[in-house]
């Protein structure tokens, strides 16, 4: 029996990556919040007060990814042998059902602005706020949605999409306070653009839960992955046969076992170093492959 695991000195680099891009996405999100709900309360702007309420709920997000990255990238310990990664997993599904409550909040607001015709008429302010706020979201979300790709955090691609939301929310209230001070008549633009803003939200949210939800309760990889870990493995001189093939996610991690048939006059060696040339490949020809156990069998 042989196992593998993502070296200490790469894990410890991902975890600071991740956490930096984090930290300065809590930065912005910091004086973002300041900025729309002062200059909304400023100008009496309801849209741009509400997307500073948006940005709070970023700010959350924020500190619950760096929790996660803090806690689900430990190394090893004796009473978590597999290590924490699923505590990373658990942040990815909250940052979800953040982003699915905040989705919620921003549909009701709109309807309820459009039933009741409230009426806003907000300054040229609002304007420059909203468009600065786009093109601060849209930067952290490529800078953080890079991140996270790279190191295979779920929680950091998760906060990423939660910086998209907020630029996209963020086009919404742009629209409907240029409509509307533009022409006073087209009060309620801002209300229709934060509705389909809400479908983005939705979208992001519900994949994000769902995705950490097959995580937590060891949803094999798809049949390619798996139809994947046997052709390599029987590429490798030396193995006859292999069967018994099981894999699950921890985290954004692939545990795999698998058992290998081999020629029975080889010695307990030989069996082990064709295993550790198997595990070798599974780990550096599959990219979330992180941990395999192999069992030799004799043919």
């Amino acid at each position: 029996m042989a196992t593998f695991g993502v070296p200490e000195e790469q894990l410890r680099k991902d975890t600071r990556a991740g956490l930096t891009v984090t930290w300065v996405g809590c930065g912005v999100n910091i004086f973002l919040v300041i900025t729309k709900i002062a200059a909304g309360l400023t100008v009496r702007s309801q849209a741009l007060v509400a997307d500073g309420v948006h940005s709070l709920s970023d700010l959350f997000s924020d500190f619950v990814v760096i929790l996660g990255l803090k806690l689900g990238r430990k190394e090893e310990d004796e009473n978590h042998p597999f290590g924490h990664a699923r505590i990373e997993t658990i942040s990815g599904m909250l940052v979800g059902a953040i982003l699915l409550v905040v989705g919620a909040g921003i549909a009701y607001n709109a309807l309820a602005s459009i039933y009741e015709h409230r009426l806003s008429t907000p300054g040229a302010l609002a304007i420059v706020v909203a468009a600065a706020s786009i093109v601060l979201k849209e930067v952290m979300y490529w800078y953080t949605i890079k991140v996270g790709r790279r190191i295979k955090s779920l929680a950091v691609i998760g906060n990423a999409w939660h910086h998209r939301t907020d630029a996209l929310s963020s086009i919404a209230v742009l629209i409907g306070v240029t409509a509307a001070y533009v022409n006073p008549a087209w009060h309620q633009a801002d209300a229709y653009a934060a509705l389909i803003v809400t479908v983005f939200i939705f979208r992001v949210g519900g994949g994000l839960t769902w995705g950490a939800l097959k995580q937590v309760v060891d949803t094999a990889p798809d049949r390619r992955t798996l139809d994947q870990l046997v052709e390599i493995a029987l590429k490798v001189e030396g193995v006859e046969q292999v069967h018994d093939v099981r894999a699950r996610y921890s985290g954004q991690q692939i545990f795999v076992e698998m058992h290998i048939v081999v020629d029975p006059d080889l010695t307990v060696r030989q069996g082990h170093d064709i295993a550790d040339v198997v595990r070798f490949h599974l780990v550096n020809e599959i990219a979330d492959v992180t941990r395999v156990i192999i069992h030799v069998d004799p043919d």
